[in-house]
């Protein structure tokens, strides 16, 4: 048999005692601000709760809310790219293709089917197809321009305000 050592009885013990429960010191209004409400008012309606548990219309209405938003997210992560296959659509629609440019003849006003034209402005528009390659675009000095991709997010200026602007004013 194998001798005990004190230290390593006074070592369990100690263990034993830990583990024995121990009561927090925490105030009553600390638990109330931890503790889910019966009922919470909220912009989408009133919650209720038993012991922490949504009820069942409770849970309805967070999920309704959740899909709500993610198809709000998807419209306003979508409608940009929309807008840009619709104008190419109707550029090819007059036979306009990949690299062609149209020029309006006028302003924009309240019968042109853009989402952001300004009617004080001739507008001169275009797609360019890159999946052969690259292109050469060559842009008139005098104009003003940028160039966005499919979700209208900017890529560069051209003309005036582009990166050859110091070019153009001095020749």
């Amino acid at each position: 048999m194998c001798p005990v050592r004190p230290m390593l009885v006074a070592s369990i013990a100690a263990t034993i005692t830990a583990i024995s429960p121990v009561a927090a010191q925490v105030s009553q209004e600390t638990l109330d601000s931890l503790s889910t409400p019966d009922k919470l008012d909220t912009r989408v309606g009133t919650f209720e709760f038993s012991d922490g548990v949504p009820s069942e219309a409770t849970a309805k209405s967070i999920y309704d809310t959740i899909d709500f938003t993610r198809a709000l997210n998807v419209y306003n992560n979508s409608f940009r790219g929309a807008s840009a296959l619709g104008l190419k659509k109707g550029f090819e629609s007059v036979g306009a293709g990949s690299g062609d440019i149209i020029i309006f003849e006028s302003l924009m006003d309240a019968n042109s089917l853009f989402l952001t034209a300004n009617a004080d402005t001739v507008y001169y528009l275009g797609w360019i197809d890159l999946s052969d390659g690259p292109m050469v675009i060559d842009q008139p000095t005098d104009g003003l321009g940028a160039i966005n991709d499919m979700w209208f997010q900017w890529v560069t200026d051209v003309g005036k305000p582009g990166p050859d602007r110091v070019l153009a004013a001095n020749t």
